[in-house]
């Protein structure tokens, strides 16, 4: 049984998912997580501070990834789990952007700025997605900093519960209790304006992560 635990720990330890970053030369393990994980990052960092600060953000994080490489700990979770931690403490010096965005984008659902999505279906669909995430953010403004990091790196990232405990460095356990209340507290705190579909969503993933729990 020793045997088989440490060879699955072993195998666990290699792969796309989770590199070796302590070889002689990091070049091509790092070539491979930016080709990997940049463009993602990307979008989830322009999605809370903006695209240019998030263009600086990403390539900070990768600085800081490669000069801590040796602090990577392959069985202990994933290079992207790892990557999106630097970025989120990274994150945390641009708190005052990030709120004053959401600040300004619900001031705009509120007085009802949206731009016309015209005939097209799909384009229709995505404007009200950014409409409704408009309507929240005002809520979400108003959450702590590491509850909107663990929010947000669930619903905007992709990460699972798993995942984003090895990025904030906390039991999963303590992620998936913290969705459940902060997605209570949304579904109680969002706008009137707030549509059904989208309390029904919130509503959902609730009921989801607890039946998970």
């Amino acid at each position: 049984m020793q045997v088989m635990k440490k060879d699955h720990e072993q195998s666990g330890s290699r792969g796309p998912d989770r590199p070796d970053l302590g070889g002689p030369d990091p070049a091509p393990v790092f070539g491979m997580l930016f080709d990997a994980h940049a463009a993602p990052l990307q979008r989830y960092l322009a999605r809370r501070v903006g695209t240019e600060t998030a263009h600086d953000l990403v390539a900070e994080t990768f600085l800081v990834a490669l000069r801590r490489r040796e602090t990577y700990r392959p069985e202990a979770g994933t290079a992207r789990a790892w990557l999106y931690g630097i970025a989120t403490n990274l994150l945390r010096h641009h708190v005052r952007t990030e709120t004053r965005a959401l600040n300004a984008t619900a001031r705009l659902a509120a007085a009802d700025q949206v731009i016309s999505a015209g005939h097209d279906g799909r384009v229709a669909e995505r404007v009200d997605a950014q409409f409704r995430a408009a309507q929240l953010a005002g809520a979400l403004a108003e959450l702590s900093v590491p509850d909107r990091d663990t929010l947000l790196l669930v619903s905007w990232a992709g990460l699972d519960p798993g995942e984003v405990a090895e990025a904030l460095g906390i039991p999963a356990g303590t992620v998936r209790s913290r969705l459940h209340r902060i997605r209570r507290w949304l579904r109680a705190n969002a706008p009137e304006t707030t549509n059904e579909s989208t309390k029904d969503n919130l509503r959902q993933e609730e009921e989801g992560e607890s039946a998970r729990r």
